[in-house]
């Protein structure tokens, strides 16, 4: 299990924690997480779990595949720091992970 704290558009902070070999998407829908769509079930083909990564965990994260890349460009508001939640999955090192939850994710 990974502790992963989300922090929603209005500065709330959620803990939730995430069994590995989920996806961190996965993990805020099954806490009915407001601000995570995942109108695509995950597949990497909405973008509607877009976040914001902490920037001390932008480093440690495993890089953006290319399919990822394509579909942040249909994501409002993108950062450098942007993930989809659907394609990071969580592990033992995932463990304290902040992400923001965009105010809108259309």
């Amino acid at each position: 299990m990974a502790l992963i704290s989300f922090v929603l558009a209005d500065g709330s902070q959620h803990d939730i924690e995430a069994a590995e070999g989920t996806s961190v998407m996965e993990a805020a829908v099954a806490h009915n997480l407001p601000g995570i769509d995942a109108d695509c079930g995950g597949a990497c083909a909405c973008a509607t779990c877009h976040v914001y990564v902490a920037s001390d965990w932008v480093e440690r994260l495993p890089p953006r595949a290319e399919q990822e890349e394509k579909m942040l460009e249909f994501a409002i508001g993108t950062r450098k720091n942007s993930r989809l939640s659907c394609q990071l999955c969580v592990s033992a090192e995932f463990n304290g992970l902040q992400v923001e939850v965009p105010e809108s994710q259309y």
